[in-house]
This record gives C-alpha cells, sequence and structure tokens, in this order.
C-alpha cells in the first residue's frame, strides 16, 4: 500500500491481506513500550544487563557476537531493535511486556490484521508454516501506524491515540528515521532521501515499510511485503534478491509518479 501524504491518494494491492510481519513488527512493540513509558510503567533509563540466555534462537543484529555483561539502558534496547533489527534488544524490550499487551495495542490503533504471537520465531521454523506460526500484519495497518506517529508530531489526538507524549512521539519518529540499512523501499531512492522505516525478513520474503521525505517533508507511506516468494528463481537470482528488488522499484515509481504539490 502506498499512500500520498500531500494528495491523500492511496494505491494497495492485497494490502489487507494478513501476511507475515518479519521485523516490521518491531514498530508497534516500540510504540507499546513508549505508551508504558508515558504512563509510569516502564522506565526508558532502566539499565539492562546482556546475559548469553539472550543470544539463544537470535538470527539478527550484532549484540550476539558481543560479551555478556554489557549494560544498555531500556532506551538503546529500543534503540537496537529499531536502528538495526537487533533480537538481543527486542527481547531485552518484550521481557518488560507481554505478547498480550502489544497485541491488545495494536487492535485498539484498529490494525484489525496485526497479531502478535511469539517472543522470537524459532530458528528451525519450517519455510511451509502457516501464518499462525508467526506474528502477522497488513500492509494497510502499518500504513495507519507510520501516519498516526507522523500525526502525532503536533496532534494531540494522535498522541492520545498511541498512548504517548509528544516528546517520546517525536523520539519514535527519529529513530525510525535512524535506520541504517539501504535495501528494500531505499535502495533506489536518491541516497540522501530522509526515509522513517522499519524493513524486516521472513522465511520466504522480506518487507519494508516506512514514510518517505522529499523537499523536507513527508511524501508518501509506502508499506510492501512479499510472501511465498522462491528461494531461487527461475534465473538462478536469489528469492531475496528478488524481493528486496521488487519493494525497492514500487518505492521509486510512489517517487516519481506521485504528484508533487
Amino acid at each position: 500500500m502506498a499512500k500520498n501524504l500531500l494528495t491523500g491518494e492511496t494505491v494497495g494491492r492485497g494490502e489487507n491481506e494478513e501476511t507475515p510481519s518479519g521485523s516490521t513488527r518491531k514498530t508497534s512493540i516500540m510504540m507499546a513500550a513508549l505508551k508504558a513509558a508515558s504512563e509510569g510503567r516502564l522506565d526508558l533509563d532502566e539499565t539492562i544487563v546482556y546475559e548469553q540466555r539472550l543470544a539463544e534462537e537470535v538470527a539478527s543484529g550484532m549484540i550476539r557476537f558481543m560479551t555478556p555483561g554489557l549494560v544498555l539502558s531500556l532506551r538503546d534496547a529500543i534503540t537496537g531493535m529499531m536502528v538495526l533489527s537487533d533480537n538481543v534488544c527486542t527481547k531485552m524490550v518484550l521481557e518488560r511486556l507481554t505478547l498480550e499487551e502489544v497485541d491488545n495495542y495494536c487492535k485498539a490503533l484498529g490494525m484489525v490484521n496485526t497479531h502478535h504471537r511469539f517472543l522470537i520465531p524459532p530458528l528451525a521454523l519450517p519455510i511451509d508454516h502457516s501464518l499462525q506460526s508467526v506474528t502477522t500484519t497488513s500492509a494497510a495497518d502499518q500504513v495507519l501506524l507510520l501516519e498516526t506517529i507522523l500525526n502525532a508530531q503536533t496532534s494531540v489526538e494522535a498522541q492520545a491515540k498511541l498512548g504517548c507524549t509528544q516528546e517520546l512521539c517525536q523520539w519514535a519518529l527519529q529513530v525510525l528515521k535512524n535506520q541504517v540499512l539501504r535495501y528494500g523501499l531505499r535502495s533506489r531512492l536518491p541516497f540522501e532521501t530522509v526515509t522513517a522505516s522499519k524493513s524486516g525478513r521472513g522465511k520466504r520474503g522480506r518487507m519494508d515499510a516506512g514514510v518517505v521525505y522529499r523537499n523536507g517533508a513527508p511524501f508518501f507511506i509506502v508499506t510492501a511485503y512479499t510472501d511465498d516468494v522462491p528461494q531461487e528463481m527461475p534465473d538462478g537470482t536469489p528469492g531475496y534478491t528478488m524481493s528486496l528488488e521488487t519493494i525497492g522499484r514500487i518505492a521509486r515509481a510512489c517517487w516519481d509518479h506521485f504528484p508533487v504539490q
């Protein structure tokens, strides 16, 4: 799904279909944690010690390769979860929430096709897994979430909907802008293009969701999910390469063809 934020125009294909979320789920985990912090139930300055157990069943990020004993704040754990998609950090955050809490938070926002089911998907998850075996979402749900975060920069109503202070809504948007990975939706945009995004990977596809800026202002939101992609395409191209290339082309099509007012 893509939405031109200047005109309100939307386009989509299967945007309401439930699909594996990959790490794009982490945006809603971040916002649920910030809501708990806004309510005083979590302290973003809480110190967390990296224990070896947190590296078990983890396949993303860099902390899993580091020496146990490293100390992070909860704020930094959220940052690591988002910017490098570090799943040690994800565990640190989710151990201070419950899956039910995060799931209910999404439902309250109107994300009807988003279902948080597991702390971390098992590494041995088969490629033909069912949707019920992973956290799922939809492209439309992620547009809703990103647009609400964007609106909450100034809108008291959007801040209330997210349950977060304006300061934390602004911090969340900056964390999304700090994303360092340049494949997917960023891959075909001009190099210095500002995006506020979160990418993901699943057993059989890739996904990306973000706000794209132009001339210093939000231009469009694009959320793209691929699933059931073969490990290798007929011409020998790896399936994940084709997934990322497709997402990049979609973002570039929005950049080139959405009207700029």
